[in-house]
């Protein structure tokens, strides 16, 4: 099993049912012994960020909508931002792994967006979390709930998400990458 730690992917396998969890790719971006928290990367929203966090509509990744970062808390929002620098670190940036050179990280939205101007690649906003427990996590994924594979900078902000649960599996070494090729329902197959 792949060490579980900020800024992997964990992509939904066929058995996980959960309906918050179906087909996702989340983006884990704080592990400790206390639980894990992540982002769903596949779960936009119809609405635009301009009707909730006008300020950041100039701002945010194409499509200019909020995505359902999971079923925690789905009235707040969380900014994952990359940055355009690693050596020009904005107010309120705080990389996912400890270290700014990856560029991935949270970007708190208190900060007046004229301060990040020029300084991001690109930045997401989630409405909501997904959230385990100690060891949660762990025991689903013994179950066979997710796979467990490493993130690219790039996967939280992809134009097209519709088919990021299969690219992500495709770039996988070995047998994982077969696992790209199912068919949505293996019964009419």
């Amino acid at each position: 099993m792949t060490e579980v730690r900020a800024g992997m992917l964990l992509v939904a396998t066929p058995e996980l049912r959960d309906p918050n969890f179906v087909d996702t790719v989340v983006l884990l971006l704080d592990v400790d012994a206390g639980g894990v928290l992540g982002v769903v990367l596949n779960r936009p929203s119809p609405l635009r960020v301009a009707e909730v966090l006008d300020p950041w509509a100039g701002v945010v990744a194409h499509p200019d909508v909020l995505f359902q970062g999971g079923p925690v808390s789905p009235d707040s929002a969380l900014a994952v931002a990359l940055l355009a620098d690693p050596d020009d670190v904005p107010l309120g940036f705080r990389p996912v792994d400890g270290d700014t050179t990856s560029g991935l990280g949270l970007l708190d939205l208190d900060t007046p967006p004229e301060l990040v101007e020029g300084s991001l690649r690109g930045l997401r906003i989630f409405a909501g979390y997904a959230g385990w427990g100690a060891g949660q996590l762990d025991g689903e994924i013994d179950e066979g709930d997710w796979y467990v594979v490493a993130g690219d900078d790039a996967d939280p902000f992809r134009c097209q998400v519709t088919g990021l649960w299969r690219d992500v599996l495709r770039r996988q070494s070995g047998n994982l990458a077969w696992h790209s090729t199912r068919p949505v329902d293996p019964e009419l197959n």
